[in-house]
């Protein structure tokens, strides 16, 4: 059985899913089996999408009329499409003639999934390499350290003169877990006096 899926952008009358619906229903898909959204293909709140994800069944094909009708990024659609195989549920869009049941259509859909893995190992890539940036300019990503130096300074010739890990706590209004971990990232193993 084909199951079509339509979206627009819109959800006001500025757009119809009439050329979709058109397209769809040449290639043979029922009109009781489509299914469509009036909203933005990143939002991810998509009832009509869950429907029409729900109707499907091993041995169905899923049609849209164009790939971006169905994902809002190249992963998020590979996604969708290895859950759709995994079930046994074909896919086809008719505008990039892309049909999963034959071999032209799984040598796209691979040729896709390599896109996609390596998009993301560009933007880890990125990521890594804006870090490192970062860290040689003297800033460290996240959140903004609890403890100045100074503070921690004072904190470590406290526990060295021989007060517990609880007065200094208290003494400098400092979170248990904070101190700890302060003390672990500045390397000082003194006493471990509670």
């Amino acid at each position: 059985m084909l199951v079509g899926y339509m979206r627009v952008s819109s959800t006001d009358d500025r757009q119809s899913v009439d050329l979709q619906r058109d397209a769809l229903i040449a290639v043979g898909v029922d009109e009781r089996h489509l299914h469509h959204d009036k909203a933005s293909g990143a939002k991810d709140d998509r009832p009509g999408l869950k429907a029409c994800l729900e109707d499907l069944r091993s041995g169905d094909c899923l049609v849209v009329w164009k790939l971006d009708r169905l994902g809002r990024s190249l992963p998020h659609l590979l996604s969708i499409i290895t859950e759709l195989k995994g079930r046994g549920v074909a896919f086809r869009s008719l505008t990039e003639h892309m049909d999963t049941t034959t071999p032209q259509g799984e040598l796209l859909f691979s040729i896709f999934g390599a896109l996609a893995q390596y998009e993301r190992a560009l933007t880890r890539e990125r990521v890594i390499a804006g870090l490192a940036a970062a860290k040689r300019r003297g800033k460290y990503p996240g959140r903004p350290l609890a403890l100045n130096q100074e503070k921690i300074d004072q904190i470590v010739t406290a526990l060295e003169g021989g007060a517990s890990k609880a007065s200094v706590c208290r003494t400098f209004s400092v979170p248990r877990s904070t101190l700890i971990d302060t003390l672990a990232r500045v390397g000082w193993s003194g006493p471990n006096k509670n």
